[in-house]
């Protein structure tokens, strides 16, 4: 769960983002007062994500997965999959060995992670590159679709009634509360929504 902080989807945005620059910064994602440094710069907009750090990383690891590392039977990938109306564009789609790919299936990154890992292991260990790109798609739709300012209560009362991931929160002792499934959740109403 993560800090009081950490209101709405856009807190959530950043503060997964923040743990990013602190797994990149100080190798460490679970370090609570420099992620909270980074997650306050965020918001306040002193530091801020661009497009092309993920671009840069990922052609630094070009033809590996960006899951695994392997480099053979390469295959590109929906971040946020097709079936649930997720854009056909460079910004969700990654490159990822065929096993991964496959065990990746049609699921969303956070509820792939959640499902294959657990929740703990979505909230700190996606590696960079998918998940960079993932949040920079989720906040573009959201803000597009005007629900960044969402809280959980709003979650609660509006998203979770008929989010096909309740089954999955509630296996995770997440229900009902911010997590990064919430960003799937919430995400899939927007791209719906198009």
């Amino acid at each position: 769960m993560p800090p009081s902080a950490v209101k709405t989807i856009s807190d959530l945005i950043q503060w997964q983002y923040a743990k990013i620059i602190s797994g990149s910064a100080i190798n460490d994602k679970k370090n609570y007062g420099f992620v909270m440094e980074r997650f306050k710069k965020l918001q306040k907009g002193e530091i801020f994500w661009n497009e092309i750090r993920e671009y840069v990383k990922e052609q630094e690891k070009k033809g590996e997965c960006i899951f695994c590392g392997r480099k053979e039977k390469m295959t590109q990938d929906h971040l946020f999959p097709r079936d649930f109306n997720g854009p056909n564009d460079e910004k969700n789609i990654a490159w990822m060995c065929r096993s991964c790919n496959s065990s990746k299936g049609k699921r969303r990154l956070y509820e792939f992670w959640t499902m294959t890992r657990g929740l703990k292991s979505a909230k700190y260990d996606i590696p960079r590159i998918a998940e960079g790109k993932y949040l920079k798609l989720l906040y573009e739709a959201m803000k597009n679709a005007g629900m960044l300012d969402l809280d959980i209560e709003k979650i609660r009362s509006d998203v979770c009634p008929g989010c096909d991931l309740k089954d999955l929160c509630k296996k995770e002792d997440s229900e009902g509360k911010l997590s990064p499934l919430c960003l799937d959740g919430v995400a899939t109403l927007c791209f719906r929504q198009k």
